[in-house]
């Protein structure tokens, strides 16, 4: 047998093996194809659609999750009650009719007591404080505890920073003047204004121009001047105070379905994961960046009169702040609990933060 021959021999060979293992390779790359799965979620909120800051931080979140699973994951985001009212989020995704939702979880406090910890409470925590405790001092282990038994996976999902006051028909010049005063507050702020004589009022933020204006409600709440502005407050009361009491950090959430959420692979877990981190960071920055430029809009455009509350009404909320939380501690098991690792984190930062920033924007 000639050279020559044996040579064409293995040539042949080869080619045939390489073209078997296109072959299989073309096969795999069609089996894998074949096999990658997507998924269509639902995600209402308790926001209007699209509303500046609160609203848009689903949108980004969809958006986020879209382009990193390259379609495997897409998300419809639904406004307040355009799937589901403002104040049902909580009950659609335990029930499975979405599988994400957008709130604050000081809405669901009549469910779970120590809810309104995980969002802001009177003379809380701040933004970075609480985003400190929830990612790295046990408040999200703890926050997935008391929502599990509602089949539901919680996430920080932005924060909208310290709060104004609210907005007044009347100016408060001291306790007397929150007797019978119907305002629009929600979580343990409403109660704590209960008990200094106000009616609180809880109202998604769809409600409350109108509830102003009519005379329903004599003050609200809201956010702070970036969403105080689009919602026109302006029009329908004259006094906007700014002291910050009731929410010094008000952190946003997502809830997640947790049968929805096991049922994904683990790459598009951790997508939903990171997605729901950057936009929790996102949302506070934008606040940051915006609410200036929109209260000296309310200020120079609007004749908006700016006020703050009395020394000594300060020091009665902060008080009854203090019997409010001790009471709900003795009431209920798990608020006990997740009050105690918030206040000793609380604590702790703050003797921190006295040294740093406190210190830092006295000189400033």
């Amino acid at each position: 047998m000639s050279t020559s021959f044996i040579k064409h021999i293995v040539a042949a060979v080869i080619s045939l093996s390489l073209l078997a293992g296109c072959g299989d390779n073309k096969q795999s790359q069609t089996s894998q194809v074949a096999e990658v799965k997507t998924y269509k979620w639902k995600l209402v909120t308790s926001w209007p659609k699209n509303f500046p800051g609160l609203g848009m931080a689903p949108e980004k979140f969809a958006e986020y999750v879209n382009e990193m699973s390259g379609g495997r994951l897409s998300i419809q985001v639904y406004g307040a009650g355009e799937l589901v009212p403002g104040f049902e989020v909580f009950d659609a995704v335990s029930q499975g009719t979405a599988q994400m939702g957008h709130s604050g979880s000081y809405y669901w406090k009549g469910k779970i007591p120590s809810s309104p910890l995980f969002g802001a409470i009177p003379f809380g925590m701040t933004a970075t404080e609480l985003n400190a405790w929830l990612h790295y001092g046990g408040g999200l282990e703890l926050w997935r505890e008391m929502y599990q038994p509602f089949g539901i996976i919680p996430m920080a999902g932005g924060n909208s920073g310290a709060q104004f006051a609210g907005w007044f028909k009347k100016e408060i010049n001291s306790m007397d003047d929150l007797k019978g005063l119907k305002m629009r507050i929600p979580g343990l702020a409403g109660e704590v204004l209960q008990r200094a004589g106000a009616v609180p009022v809880t109202l998604t933020g769809g409600e409350i121009y109108s509830s102003l204006q009519s005379g329903a409600i004599d003050g609200t709440e809201w956010v702070g001047p970036y969403n105080d502005l689009a919602f026109g407050f302006y029009q329908a009361a004259t006094y906007y105070y700014s002291s910050i009491w009731h929410e010094p950090g008000t952190g946003l959430e997502f809830l997640i379905n947790e049968k929805a959420f096991n049922e994904l692979p683990k790459d598009l877990q951790k997508i939903v994961e990171v997605a729901a981190r950057a936009v929790n960071e996102s949302t506070l920055d934008e606040y940051n960046a915006r609410n200036n430029a929109a209260l000296k809009t309310l200020i120079e455009k609007h004749n908006v009169q700016m006020r703050k509350l009395p020394p000594e009404v300060i020091a009665q909320l902060k008080a009854i702040t203090a019997q409010v939380m001790a009471e709900q501690a003795a009431q209920d098991e798990g608020f006990a609990k997740v009050w105690a690792s918030y206040s000793a984190f609380q604590s702790s930062i703050k003797s921190y933060h006295d040294l740093t920033l406190k210190e830092y924007f006295t000189h400033r």
